[in-house]
């Protein structure tokens, strides 16, 4: 399964988030209600600088670039010609939770449903009639980097000061 770190700390590997939560989880259970609520609300926030930065680098989580407008949209209008997603990336459309059980990062109501649409290359309707597949773009994901930065930022919580 997995191994462990020289301090006894889980490691981050290919299932590295499993891992994370349950080596988080015990840990986690001995916090009051009000400081776990706290250090998950901590860690959405974070988490939802992370992913506003690399959606405006125009990544995904993969670190692979995003995949560009088809040449028809390319050559409509202003809003076409600037990077995809920058109104998306804001506090106003991105927003974090944090309670005692969990931290969530995710689009409110409209956004949701077009950013869901990018998330998974699904089909849209773009006008009466006309549908149109969009390329698989994942706005929201846990890159290598977020899964080692959980795992840092846990580790460092729960070390003994």
């Amino acid at each position: 399964m997995g191994r462990r770190a020289a301090t006894g700390y889980p490691t981050v590997t290919d299932n590295g988030f499993s891992q994370i939560e349950a080596w988080a989880d015990a840990k986690l259970q001995r916090l009051t209600s009000p400081e776990r609520s706290k250090l998950t609300r901590r860690i959405a926030i974070e988490l939802r600088r992370r992913q506003q930065q690399r959606i405006a680098q125009q990544k995904n989580p993969d670190g692979s670039a995003y995949e560009p407008r088809s040449e028809a949209a390319q050559r409509s209008g202003r809003i076409r010609r600037r990077a995809m997603f920058m109104r998306a990336k804001s506090a106003r459309h991105l927003r974090v939770r944090g309670d005692q059980s969990q931290a969530e990062v995710g689009f409110t109501a409209t956004s949701a449903r077009i950013m869901r649409v990018h998330q998974f290359g699904e089909r849209d309707q773009v006008a009466r009639g006309v549908f149109v597949r969009y390329p698989r773009r994942e706005l929201l994901g846990f890159s290598d980097d977020d899964l080692r930065w959980l795992h840092e930022t846990l580790m460092h919580y729960f070390s003994p000061e």
